[in-house]
């Protein structure tokens, strides 16, 4: 499991579930994350879950928590939510790019792992985007390894996304 530090503090940063109040500074975030991309587009239609975000993530037993930025932004998400079926899905991961390279994405990326751990899940999944290919190699140098499996979402980005899956050790 990664070292993710105190409980619920990162380096001069708050990390905690996240509110509803929050979806539009997330919304911003993604929006953002998204613009670094060509042909990625951010859409509400397709996201609208983040109207109250925290309703939406307690109504499917699904973790969310957020990294506060300054005035009232939010500098980062990550989200896990499990499967029922032995299996943690870690999606909504965005941080700021100011401070990717900083160790605070694998400390956001800890809190699944601890989820993983608590729910004694036997693997953790996700899906990416093809164009993010510095997500790409964070994922590898956590454990991920890329699946052949790939989707189509039809949206308004016209995304493709690649398959990941970390195996975990069997709980005792």
């Amino acid at each position: 499991m990664l070292d993710s530090g105190p409980a619920n503090t990162l380096p001069n940063r708050a990390l905690r579930p996240v509110a509803d109040a929050d979806g539009e500074a997330v919304a911003a975030l993604i929006e953002a994350c998204f613009a670094e991309y060509p042909g990625c587009l951010f859409s509400w239609d397709e996201f609208p879950e983040l109207r109250a975000p925290a309703t939406w993530a307690a109504g499917r037993g699904t973790r969310m928590w957020v990294l506060d930025g300054q005035d009232a932004a939010i500098d980062g998400c990550i989200c896990a939510t499990a499967d029922g079926q032995g299996s943690i899905e870690l999606h909504k991961f965005y941080l700021a790019r100011a401070l990717r390279g900083s160790g605070l994405a694998r400390q956001l990326a800890a809190r699944v792992f601890e989820r993983a751990h608590e729910s004694n899940a036997r693997s953790i999944v996700l899906w990416t985007d093809t164009r993010f290919t510095r997500a790409h190699r964070f994922y590898e140098k956590l454990g991920f390894v890329r699946q052949p499996q790939t989707r189509l979402l039809g949206d308004i980005s016209d995304t493709a996304e690649f398959f990941y899956t970390l195996q975990l050790a069997d709980p005792p």
